[in-house]
């Protein structure tokens, strides 16, 4: 039974923090002010905070993200009290930089949701107590390397450390003369090889046979040529049910998913995979979604009176500052022991040429404050922010309310296509409930 007691709730995106405050100037103080001003305050830590604690994995989520664990006191300096971790850099460090990550965030007083050292730990709810009302944090991500999936414990084994996993299907649909062309060239040239002779051999099991696989990728016959996916029913009914617990014990669940899938060629779409995640959370009882992960804003959905935020893009974007990097790095640029960190991310950039620091869309974001009672959306507002994608890069990726209207005439847009009224009153943008 939730509380007939109003609650305040701030979300961020992204913070891949790895440089502390240099001061609590202006900007600061503004953002602070505003986080404080809710009863829950959210943000999603995009890096792994140790000491040299861990080992590079052999794959990174892009950057092998680590940061001096006192980053953390500094996101405990802008207000956050609930932590989200489980995303595509969770394991840059293996299970050793999982564990010393965790155990920083215990040490600095989080409350945080989405990694640890077997499935059952990683998939559990973590509860917050506000005098407004308890919250349920749930951190899903469907962005990781298979490696990373946390593992089940057994009684007679123990379990892996790990992320908790949103797997997704992907399913390409072609016409039927496109499909005959595509068996034909898959027996032309054996894409199907390994598959087949494990199907003869009893070692892989057969597909449906309303889909064809080519490779990796699975085709189906139809009219509504395109891509579509649907989440991993095992995983979502894993998900589902630590919901339908966390409702028993809290007056409000929150679900953080990190998503970098995208529909089609558009990164501002969310994938059908996550638009059908949200929705089925929010049916089992979760009050408000909280997408992040594709460093970009993507719209907002009312959902049952309740909030889908399916990106808030980055708060802190600092991936230009991290001071050590394996030589796995180094090597896929052609680098050697003698070049320095600043070497390895100049050739990643083609000197600033290419990637993030060129994408005017990843340095700028929305900072939401919404209102609950009795379960349901009271108000939503959104301030724009600006991380200073002009400034140097040793000096951006700090955030800073902004007056640029066009972030929010972007979300407006955005929010358009699912049928949500954004109205724009003196730099702060409203949801119309």
């Amino acid at each position: 039974m939730q509380s007939n007691i109003d609650i305040s709730f701030v979300a961020t995106g992204d913070s891949f923090i790895t440089r502390r405050l240099p001061s609590k100037d202006e900007n600061y103080m503004k953002i602070s002010s505003l986080i404080n001003t809710a009863d829950v305050r959210f943000t999603n830590l995009e890096v792994t905070t140790h000491k040299m604690e861990g080992i590079p994995s052999a794959v990174s989520g892009g950057t092998w993200a680590m940061a001096h664990p006192d980053v953390l006191k500094d996101l405990k300096a802008y207000g956050f009290n609930l932590i989200a971790w489980a995303n595509n850099h969770t394991l840059d460090y293996s299970y050793e930089g999982l564990l010393a990550t965790e155990k920083y965030l215990n040490q600095y007083g989080f409350i945080h949701a989405g990694a640890g050292s077997n499935l059952s730990y990683a998939s559990q709810a973590k509860y917050l107590d506000t005098p407004s009302g308890r919250i349920a944090l749930i951190s899903v991500t469907s962005t990781f390397h298979d490696s990373w999936v946390a593992g089940e414990q057994r009684p007679d084994m123990i379990g892996r450390p790990g992320i908790n996993p949103l797997r997704h299907h992907t399913y390409h649909v072609i016409s039927k003369d496109k499909m005959k062309n595509l068996s034909e060239i898959a027996e032309k040239v054996k894409v199907n090889g390994f598959y087949n002779k494990g199907v003869e051999a009893g070692l892989i099991e057969k597909l449906n046979p309303d889909v064809f696989p080519f490779g990796r990728l699975i085709f189906k016959e139809g009219e509504n040529e395109g891509k579509y996916t649907t989440p991993n029913q095992n995983d979502l009914n894993r998900i589902l049910r630590v919901i339908a617990e966390a409702k028993t014990q809290a007056d409000y669940v929150l679900i953080s998913i990190h998503s970098h899938e995208i529909q089609g060629e558009i990164i501002e779409e969310p994938a059908d995979f996550l638009k059908t995640f949200a929705k089925a959370c929010i049916d089992e009882g979760a009050h408000a979604i909280i997408g992040h992960g594709p460093h970009v804003l993507r719209g907002i959905e009312i959902y049952k009176d309740r909030p889908i935020f399916y990106s808030l893009g980055n708060f802190i974007f600092q991936n230009e500052t991290i001071t050590n990097l394996p030589h796995d790095f180094y090597e896929k640029f052609g680098l050697n022991h003698s070049h320095a960190v600043t070497d390895a991310l100049d050739a990643r950039s083609k000197n600033n040429t290419r990637g993030f620091s060129l994408y005017p869309d990843a340095w700028t974001s929305v900072l939401p404050l919404w209102s609950m009672r009795s379960g349901k959306l009271t108000k939503l507002t959104l301030y724009p922010l600006e991380l200073g994608q002009e400034k140097k890069r040793y000096q951006r990726g700090w955030p800073e309310i902004s007056e640029n209207v066009d972030i929010l005439e972007k979300m407006r847009v955005l929010s358009a296509s699912f049928n949500t009224e954004l109205k724009i009153v003196d730099g702060v943008g409203h949801i119309v409930l």
